[in-house]
């Protein structure tokens, strides 16, 4: 299927692997040209030239903690005159209710609702003056279910999904739209580190673990970065406009809910 946004231009952020990486290869694979921002520089680098060399698109590169103010400013500058926005930052750390203090409420707002906010106030009046635009959150299947040690990450993800609830109608008039996708458990480095976690708990291998965690899910296995970046690229695409503020689990059934 032709997405119909090639000569595109968009950013995507926490780019440099896992579900940010598989969501810039298949935007670039559509012919979007990119900027991609991480804070590691070396990884960075190395998936803008893989990019470069499987799609021949533009990938601009900024290593910068999207964050904070200067590595916002940064980036944004980088970017230019945005069609697209892909906003994605890692979870917090796991624990329980008792283990978090403020400072640790603050610091997940900050990663998980308030940056992804701030890059969508900077770029959607562009996009609404061109009369075109797509952002997609990254968010977690916690804001549908949530899961008791990710009490941060449900925290955080919840307050995002409240704002695009409303933000999303009242720039859809103008082109643009905004939408989250909520990914369950893919095969990535947050997987390992939640795996390895499990493990350690209960005293049992890594691969014990990660079996345990796939007879929870219906389809009895972890998702890939691929096909999520596949799902990322059609929200992006022209044959997306009449998708509007909605929440969509790709979590292999995992949720068991109705709606």
């Amino acid at each position: 299927m032709d997405l119909g946004i090639k000569g595109k231009r968009g950013l995507v952020c926490a780019s440099s692997k896992g579900l940010g990486k598989g969501c810039a290869l298949a935007l670039a694979e559509a012919g979007v040209d990119l900027v991609l921002n991480a804070r590691g520089a070396e990884a960075l680098d190395a998936t803008a030239d893989e990019i470069r060399s499987r799609y021949q698109v533009s990938v601009t590169t900024v290593a910068a903690d999207i964050t904070t103010d200067e590595g916002r400013a940064a980036v944004l500058e980088a970017a230019g005159d945005l069609d697209i926005l892909v906003n994605n930052a890692g979870g917090p750390p796991p624990g329980m209710w008792s283990d978090w203090e403020r400072d640790d409420f603050i610091k997940a707002l900050d990663a998980n609702m308030l940056t992804p906010i701030a890059l969508m106030k900077a770029v959607l009046p562009g996009m609404m003056e061109r009369g075109w635009g797509r952002v997609v959150n990254i968010t977690s299947q916690s804001v549908k279910s949530p899961i008791p040690v990710l009490g941060l990450s449900n925290s955080a993800r919840a307050g995002l999904t409240g704002y695009v609830a409303g933000t999303s109608r009242q720039v859809a008039p103008s082109g643009v739209t905004i939408n989250n996708l909520l990914p369950g458990i893919h095969a990535t480095d947050r997987a390992i580190g939640l795996d390895t976690g499990a493990a350690e708990a209960g005293g049992i291998s890594i691969e014990e673990a990660k079996h345990n965690r796939e007879q929870t899910i219906p389809a009895r296995r972890y998702g890939t970065a691929e096909e999520f970046g596949q799902t990322c690229a059609f929200l992006c695409s022209q044959h997306a406009g009449f998708i509007v503020g909605q929440n969509i689990l790709l979590d292999g059934g995992a949720v068991n809910a109705t709606l």
